[in-house]
């Protein structure tokens, strides 16, 4: 059984987000990047499945420029058994990636796709969904627990939902996205470091795919957001009171 993982490079969750002068995105030049942790989480639960020999390999996606490929290098030193770079320049919308996702898993042919259920640096949440819809699987997203079930070619998902926990229970294939609470992402160790420069990665070009990449959405502009007032001391409750309805919109 083949598992297959998407990872997205992101800015890193540690640094301040700065505005581009044009207001035409944000500033990612000689910024930190690193993996995606929703992806994180993704890839340490594909890993645990194939620890404990409900999986034979995990396959790692990472879609975008020649930079992408470390950070497939530190999936891989996670324990990652090969990975896959489709290199563009372009800009990748969810939907664009689903259809590269899906074109992927028609060559490698994989069981299971987990991936996080959203990416920090637009927080889209959409791409699981897409992937799942074009390929007619089952889905289950914001995952808090999976369990493999090989025998029956199945999986069962516990999801957080408004109401507390919903437990799904999918056919092979299928598709999940990743909560954070699903697990804690393991650190790659040195000699696992050593040993993912030598791991296979594989390249292909939206074109070799047959995937055409367009822009189906247009950023008008990337503003930040206002910055919040200092707050005020009060003397009383009555003067509490006031404010609230007077300044805070509270009837």
């Amino acid at each position: 059984m083949k598992i297959m993982v998407a990872i997205k490079r992101v800015v890193d969750y540690a640094v301040k987000i700065r505005v581009k002068p044009d207001k035409t995105g944000v500033e990612t030049t000689n910024v930190k990047m690193s993996m995606n942790p929703f992806c994180e989480i993704a890839l340490e639960e594909a890993i645990r499945v194939r620890e404990s020999g409900r999986a034979a390999e995990v396959i790692i996606v990472s879609m975008g420029p020649q930079q992408c490929v470390d950070t497939l290098r530190t999936g891989l030193a996670m324990g990652a058994d090969r990975g896959i770079h489709v290199e563009t320049r372009e800009t990748l919308f969810p939907l664009s990636v689903a259809k590269l996702l899906k074109a992927l898993i028609d060559v490698e042919k994989p069981e299971l796709l987990i991936m996080g259920k959203q990416a920090i640096d637009d927080d889209f949440n959409q791409t699981g969904q897409m992937v799942a819809g074009l390929l007619n699987w089952p889905q289950g997203t914001f995952a808090s627990k999976v369990v493999l079930d090989k025998e029956k070619q199945a999986v069962t998902v516990d999801r957080e939902v408004d109401g507390g926990l919903e437990t799904l229970c999918l056919d092979l294939p299928a598709v999940i996205t990743t909560d954070l609470r699903l697990n804690q992402p393991r650190y790659a160790t040195l000699p696992n470091i050593m040993k993912a420069k030598s791991k296979v990665i594989k390249k292909y070009t939206p074109d070799e795919l047959s995937v055409q990449i367009k822009s189906d959405l247009e950023i008008v502009q990337v503003t930040e957001p206002p910055k919040r007032k200092a707050g005020v001391l009060v003397s009383s409750v009555d003067e509490l009171i006031d404010k609230l309805k007077n300044e805070a919109h509270v009837v």
